[in-house]
């Protein structure tokens, strides 16, 4: 089987050493199997994504030496076709409405985390007649799509991590975790299954901070009959007091030390000898 890899960034921003070190990661893979690097914008979160961002991507990839196959997918561009995943899943019963507000759900009492740090949704929504749910949506009250856990589940499942072998997945840990809301047509969780099914990606690379939610992509493949790939989680670059690299701490960006005067070859080796997580 032909190896296929992908890099798929949110455009929030500009890439830091973080993010060019997972690039670089998904890229070597496929190219020292012969197989194919896909590069993907996952652009749904509109209040945060900007054009800008976007091109700056392409831009930054291709000065690090970074070439990629076929047309780059924009998520935005594709909306119906999440729009169809989450009939499917309504069709079954398997999607119902919430009404809670993420205030609602913090504040419920004793509230316990899912593996990933959000707060366990407490089911609140859950049993609302149909009548209830009808009203309330003909009403104009903002809800998001959440996934019945309980009826989605329905056999064991499992994913192959290189290096570890067969993970037993627990994606009922994560509660009814939501696949969509007003602003975002379709969650990380669902796009990225979608898109990774659709194009044919065998080898999944991607930061160890994701693994946990592969219990939830696994259950999402499963659901809607998607090819499980391989999943290939690397460690990430930390800081000098072991924080991970990222957007929010202002980690430095590859525009930022092109400016400095920084080659591409000097940005690779400084990845290279960059701390690691773990």
């Amino acid at each position: 089987m032909s190896v296929i890899t992908r890099f798929a960034p949110s455009p929030t921003g500009y890439l830091h050493l973080g993010s060019a070190f997972s690039a670089l990661t998904a890229w070597r893979r496929a190219r020292e199997a012969g197989g194919k690097f896909l590069l993907r914008l996952e652009d749904i979160d509109t209040a945060r994504c900007r054009p800008e961002f976007a091109a700056a991507i392409l831009e930054d990839l291709a000065w690090l030496g970074i070439d990629w196959d076929g047309e780059v997918r924009v998520q935005s561009q594709h909306l119906t076709e999440y729009r169809a995943a989450l009939d499917a899943l309504t069709v079954r019963g398997l999607l119902y409405p919430c009404f809670c507000t993420r205030a609602d759900i913090v504040q419920s009492a004793s509230a316990p985390h899912t593996p990933d740090g959000a707060p366990l949704y407490p089911g609140t929504c859950r049993n609302l007649s149909v009548d209830e749910r009808e009203a309330r949506i003909a009403a104009g009250e903002r809800y998001a799509l959440r996934l019945d856990m309980a009826r989605a589940i329905a056999a064991p499942l499992a994913f192959e991590e290189e290096g570890e072998g067969t993970i037993l997945c627990r994606p009922e840990l994560f509660g009814d975790v939501v696949l969509a809301r007003k602003d975002a047509p379709g969650s990380y969780h669902l796009c990225v299954t979608h898109d990774d099914a659709l194009q044919g990606v065998t080898l999944v690379t991607r930061g160890e901070d994701l693994k946990s939610a592969t219990n939830l992509h696994r259950l999402l493949q499963a659901l809607m009959g998607w090819p499980c790939p391989t999943y290939a989680h690397h460690e990430l670059l930390v800081n000098a007091v072991g924080r991970r690299l990222a957007k929010r701490d202002r980690a430095e960006t590859l525009r930022e030390l092109r400016a400095q005067g920084y080659s591409a070859a000097d940005v690779r080796a400084m990845i290279a000898t960059f701390r690691r997580s773990g």
